[in-house]
């Protein structure tokens, strides 16, 4: 049975090669969120490893970044990624972090 670290750091890892491949495949540049996405998985699993997030917190949070992966390949779809767009990729990544801090600093902990 696989424990819960490894099936956390694969999920992750899946998560990010999706969106180098995403990024790989589109014209477009987007370095901020990109290197955003990174440090936010970073503190996903330091929270992890820590101890300081559960599995359901994991999950929800690892989800999160996967709905802003889906929102940043629609954004390149076209070719171009307007102001607007990037408004609405920081305004999601600001609330995911958010909720990071609000999970990992919360009363629950990983048993």
């Amino acid at each position: 049975m696989l424990n819960f670290k490894t099936l956390a750091v694969a999920s992750t890892l899946t998560i990010a090669s999706l969106g180098a491949f995403a990024q790989a495949a589109s014209a477009p540049q987007t370095p901020r969120v990109d290197q955003r996405e990174v440090n936010q998985d970073k503190r996903i699993q330091n929270g992890v490893a820590s101890g300081q997030l559960n599995a359901k917190e994991t999950y929800r949070l690892e989800k999160e970044q996967a709905v802003i992966n889906k929102a940043e390949a629609n954004a390149k779809a076209d070719g171009k990624v307007t102001k607007q767009e990037r408004r609405k990729l920081h305004h999601m990544q600001n609330r995911a972090s958010k909720d990071i801090h609000a999970q990992k600093h919360d009363a629950q902990t990983a048993k």
